[in-house]
């Protein structure tokens, strides 16, 4: 099968913005899409690739009416794995609106901003917080907030900058709601 979006999940979710996608070493995903991860016992990957030759959920003629599918979904508006799902629905509404291209582009954007905190901001111990402040959060923000924190945070250690970037992310999710934790 001929894989196109290999960061974009099966199921909706960003690849681009998950911890493991952004692990060094031979832990890291590249994607649910990949070899490695093909062998999974994933059900999506099962169903989709394997048996009905689909990219996407959302491709199969099946998918409105997909049991596995919407427990996943529904699933996903409570509680989170070891990546977010607090954006899969409207995620998914923006593909089936406004397309696969533009989802993917706005995920290059995203996944851009999240390497910029990664490398600029990681004091080793934020990767995940960062991963889902890249998820939630408006492109704008984010990129006022790296702005901001740049601006704050020069001169200072990664410690010191980590704690700048936290400060900004954490008052703009206080003042949005967004919550930059998972969801357990």
């Amino acid at each position: 099968m001929n894989i196109q979006y290999p960061e974009i999940a099966i199921c909706g979710l960003s690849c681009r913005l998950c911890p493991h996608y952004h692990t060094d070493g031979p832990s890291r995903c590249g994607g649910c899409k990949t070899e490695s991860r093909t062998c999974a016992g994933c059900p999506f990957i099962t169903c989709a690739l394997k048996k009905k030759g689909v990219e996407f959920c959302w491709d199969c003629e099946d998918h409105k009416t997909c049991v596995t599918w919407a427990k996943h979904r529904k699933a996903g508006e409570k509680a989170d794995s070891f990546k977010c799902y607090q954006t899969l629905e409207a995620d998914i509404a923006f593909i089936q609106n406004h397309g696969i291209k533009e989802f993917e582009k706005t995920q290059k954007t995203r996944e851009r901003l999240l390497q910029e905190m990664l490398g600029e901001f990681n004091e080793g111990r934020s990767k995940r917080y960062y991963c889902i402040a890249a998820t939630v959060m408006e492109i704008p923000e984010l990129e006022e907030t790296l702005t901001e924190a740049k601006k704050r945070s020069e001169g200072l250690d990664s410690k010191g900058k980590s704690r700048v970037l936290h400060a900004l992310l954490d008052e703009v999710a206080q003042q949005r709601n967004y919550y930059l934790k998972l969801r357990k």
